[in-house]
């Protein structure tokens, strides 16, 4: 009875349970961040920027904006500690309409197709522990629907949707059980990075001192396999360079996107207020510690023309086996299934709150809005689980007649769109503060208005160099956000038929 009573008494006005601490929340901001991109990326940005030093300003940049939008988006939840997050900060900052477009892109593709590329790459790595499972042992051969597109089902598709079925079912066992899975895998894979680093600066340095001194004595030359990063330009030219700063950015951001997702989950964390903003900042500032220090780790222990060439991009896993020798490529792949499960359990989790958001305003499905006997939204975890399984299924067909992912695709033409948002969402403190002057701000953006002007100053010149050099990439995903315009009114019409009141 003590304990129900506990229940009841955080129990907030919409019904769900603020149960999430500082610790708890801190875990979602960094758990969701860390997947599988820090242990690959950084070999396609070698061959971006061309030199040591270049890859490690790369990464200095997408920490300086990450934790600068933390910093400013504390404001934001510390005013509106509500569920939904960055939908309801563009819905108050502008109106309904741009809160929807943002709510749809994030259940359209951002979050669900995350989802299907962290639940296939946790499918890819398993077959290293176990090789029945390969994106290649097709249990249904891929099946063409056209010139360009397919569908299949591998051993590997079929262990991501395992995945995502049973994180989605977990986690509509309520708040508690969520929070578990989610600070265990944290700590796991967190613990995992801290020994890859520790182990590689060691290593590298006790037993290849001549590749850090290569590396690190001369940081500036380009040099090595470069990438045509736009209009036939590489790192080689001056312009290149700049051009490949920016859009390394792609990798580099992506690799450290989904900070804000804890925001999402602000109706059940305690004492949002005060944790909320701190979390973001404690969260983003540890990862984005150890991802500089990964690459630093990467840098001592491979010779740079190395990493930009490394088989399929796995530069951690060339890193270990510099270590541990051939148990390298098992141990690395251990330490990435713990990553990615832990990573994906932060995104359906926080994911599927703000749906639940859109549903409340009659902007989505209406099941979606209600909450189960655990207070958490079970219908919403569904259709988020349904679309991001349902994206592991498609395929794209490539010129040599491989295939590729659709969600991967997708995740490419929207990362412009989706810094489109982020860059409205900060301005949106600006509009806030002189819309409603008067509103309690428990914590004001650090540094404002410098801090908040300059991550959307810088984030706006890395979107008009996409929107410029790698226009196959970016104009299609505008074209995913505006198929959202008409969803807008559809549902907009139906709401108003059930009479739900429209948001101001």
């Amino acid at each position: 009875m003590a304990t129900e009573a506990a229940a009841v008494d955080e129990t907030t006005k919409e019904g769900f349970v603020r149960g999430l601490g500082l610790l708890d929340s801190t875990m979602i901001v960094a758990g969701s961040m860390i997947g599988s991109g820090i242990f690959i990326v950084s070999a396609d940005i070698s061959r971006q920027v061309g030199s040591p030093g270049w890859l490690l300003v790369v990464w200095v940049i997408t920490g300086i904006l990450t934790i600068f939008g933390a910093l400013s988006y504390g404001e934001l939840a510390a005013m509106m500690p509500k569920a939904g997050g960055q939908y309801v900060y563009l819905r108050e900052a502008y109106s309904p309409f741009w809160g929807f477009l943002f709510g749809w892109t994030l259940f359209a593709v951002i979050q669900t197709a995350t989802i299907a590329a962290v639940a296939v790459g946790f499918g890819r790595y398993g077959g290293v522990l176990i090789p029945w499972i390969s994106e290649t042992n097709y249990l249904i051969a891929p099946i063409r629907i056209s010139s360009s597109y397919a569908v299949s089902l591998s051993t590997a598709q079929l262990v991501g949707i395992v995945m995502i079925v049973l994180l989605t079912f977990l986690n509509t066992r309520g708040l508690k059980l969520g929070k578990l899975i989610q600070n265990t895998f944290t700590f796991a894979k967190t613990g995992s990075l801290i020994a890859l680093i520790v182990l590689g600066i060691i290593v590298g340095l006790a037993w290849h001192g001549d590749i850090a001194a290569a590396n690190f004595g001369d940081l500036w030359t380009v040099r090595g396999s470069l990438q045509d990063v736009g209009g036939g330009l590489t790192a080689a030219a001056a312009l290149g360079l700049f051009v490949g700063i920016c859009v390394a950015q792609t990798n580099s951001l992506f690799s450290a996107d989904a900070w804000n997702n804890v925001t999402y989950t602000a109706g059940e964390v305690k004492d949002p207020k005060r944790n909320l903003p701190l979390s973001l900042l404690l969260g983003t500032g540890l990862v984005i510690t150890l991802y500089l220090l990964a690459n630093v780790a990467y840098l001592v222990t491979l010779k740079f023309e190395a990493i930009q060439t490394v088989p399929s991009d796995r530069v951690a896993t060339a890193t270990m086996s510099v270590i541990f020798g051939p148990a390298g490529a098992t141990i690395m792949a251990v330490a990435i299934l713990i990553s990615t499960f832990g990573c994906n359990n932060g995104l359906i989790l926080a994911g599927s709150r703000a749906y639940y958001a859109m549903a409340k305003d009659g902007l989505f499905f209406k099941k979606t809005s209600n909450l189960n006997r655990f207070h958490v939204p079970a219908w919403s975890l569904a259709v988020q689980g349904i679309l991001a399984a349902a994206y592991v299924l498609p395929r794209t067909v490539k010129a040599d007649g491989t295939f590729g992912s659709l969600y991967n695709d997708l995740l490419t033409y929207v990362i412009s769109a989706e810094l489109i948002f982020y860059i409205l969402t900060i301005i949106g403190i600006f509009v806030l503060r002189s819309k409603q002057p008067n509103a309690e701000r428990p914590y004001k953006a650090f540094g404002y208005p410098i801090v908040p002007a300059i991550y959307a100053a810088g984030a706006a010149v890395i979107l008009v160099v996409l929107f410029v050099y790698q226009t196959t990439a970016t104009w299609p995903g505008l074209l995913i956000v505006l198929t959202g315009v008409p969803v807008y009114f559809i549902w907009r019409s139906m709401s108003s038929k059930r009479g739900v009141p429209e948001q101001s």
